[in-house]
């Protein structure tokens, strides 16, 4: 009988993880028969849990939308995960979900064993939070996003642009990442057949999802790298292209994802960075301790002039 109930117990854990499972699938992963899966699922529903079945060859087993929200099952590592992020949105850059976090954290505190207790308080009170002036984004639409990214199903929904205009888009999501205080999705833009990345708080999707999809390979150098590259981009004030006198392998070495490196000869290559602002970006080439030329930016350049003064003051020349 307890054999039964861990079963059961692990059964239950699978259904949560996915969306849907075939009964071979959750057979494998129990070492068990199909048999035994079925009678397993008929258990779980007379506990009171709803667990639906679909026949066919893309049928399987789901755990479906009760009466009321049957127990989850964590793991340590699970639990802790989720301890944390309740008190990182308790912060928040979700709209509305502030006082929410907080209750939830609270009950799942209530019930954490001792040694996992322990575990969140001392990643609590070693972790510090910058407050920023970041959009929000609203908790239903997050959630809308990362259910279509889980379950690989096409996502409709209206964009506003930087412009403020809008237009309606067809993407098959791949992974929502939160960067700079603000959240964004990453996705294959169905009708201009490219990845794409798109500020979540712009997004107002569309029902119902659209076609199921196959999961493509991620953008080159994964989806956190294309990102940077994109977006770190975009946000700068200042840009400005520069000339290395570096080989690019070692150049590229020096700098983050979001800046471009492209090599000239085996001696130099271009740079093309960038800065909130003119002061930052002359500190950003000063660090890279090599000799550079600016390209393409008289403001830049005239900015280091006035560097280049100061300096000369500073020491006397």
């Amino acid at each position: 009988m307890a054999e039964t109930s861990a079963r059961l117990l692990r059964l239950l854990s699978l259904l949560q993880a996915r969306r849907t499972w075939t009964g071979p699938e959750l057979a494998g992963r129990l070492d068990v028969t199909t048999r035994t899966i079925r009678n397993d699922v008929e258990r779980l529903r007379g506990l009171g849990y709803p667990v639906d079945a679909t026949p066919g060859v893309s049928g399987g087993y789901s755990l479906g939308a009760g009466a009321a929200m049957p127990p989850l099952l964590l793991d340590d590592e699970e639990a802790v995960a989720v301890a944390m992020g309740l008190r990182t949105a308790a912060g928040g850059t979700i709209a509305g979900i502030e006082e929410t976090s907080v209750r939830a954290l609270a009950k799942l505190e209530q019930v954490l064993p001792s040694r996992l207790r322990h575990r969140v308080a001392a990643l609590n009170s070693a972790t510090l939070a910058v407050q920023g002036g970041g959009p929000t984004v609203d908790a239903e639409v997050l959630s809308a996003i990362a259910a279509a990214c889980r379950d690989r199903e096409t996502l409709r929904f209206d964009y506003v642009g930087h412009s403020g205009s809008e237009t309606r888009r067809q993407v098959e999501p791949h992974r929502v990442v939160h960067m700079s205080r603000r959240w964004y999705l990453v996705g294959w833009d169905v009708d201009k057949q490219e990845w794409r990345t798109f500020r979540a708080d712009r997004v107002r999707p569309r029902t119902p999802n659209g076609r199921r999809f196959e999961e493509r390979e991620p953008p080159e150098g994964g989806v956190v790298a294309y990102l940077q590259r994109g977006v770190g981009a975009a946000l700068w004030r200042h840009h400005a292209t520069i000339r290395l006198h570096a080989p690019a392998a070692e150049a590229a070495a020096k700098v983050p994802p979001a800046v471009v490196v492209e090599a000239v000869d085996e001696r130099t290559c271009l740079l093309k960075a960038g800065a909130d602002t003119l002061e930052y970006l002359a500190l950003y080439l000063g660090l890279l301790d090599t000799d550079f030329e600016v390209v393409d930016s008289p403001e830049f350049a005239g900015h280091l002039r006035k560097l280049i003064g100061r300096f000369s003051r500073a020491v006397g020349a």
